[in-house]
């Protein structure tokens, strides 16, 4: 679901690329009709386990596992950033709707520090010339 947030949100600063630490193998079908209702391309996704390599070739890892970084992705706390989301697998769409909003609203606010964080550099890099 966040993978299919970002890609529609803030494809201009985020490279999405989703996977968990507990892959189930395919999107829950009540995944896929939340995103469907609000419009957002289901093509492509899938659930798959997170990698050494996936963790090591990431800039940033969004964590919404739960847990701590430390405690489930140690060695890469530094650019780790914990998100407490609701899981909603097994519960009713309504969850499912809530945890979409939920993630939207931390992605909008993500994807407005990183382009802050890129309008300053450039104005920093344009300032240095």
């Amino acid at each position: 679901m966040a993978e299919a947030i970002a890609r529609r949100t803030a494809a201009d600063v985020i490279v999405a690329a989703s996977a968990g630490t507990m892959a189930l193998g395919f999107v829950a079908p009540p995944t896929l009709r939340v995103l469907e209702e609000r419009g957002v391309n289901v093509e492509g996704l899938s659930s798959k386990p997170i990698t050494r390599e996936t963790r090591s070739n990431a800039e940033i890892i969004i964590n919404m596992t739960g847990s701590p970084a430390k405690r489930v992705l140690p060695g890469e706390e530094s650019k780790t950033e914990d998100w407490m989301v609701t899981d909603p697998y097994g519960e009713r769409v309504e969850a499912y709707r809530d945890t979409y909003d939920e993630i939207e609203a931390r992605m909008t606010e993500f994807a407005a520090r990183l382009r802050a964080r890129r309008t300053a550099a450039a104005e920093s890099a344009a300032r240095e010339k």
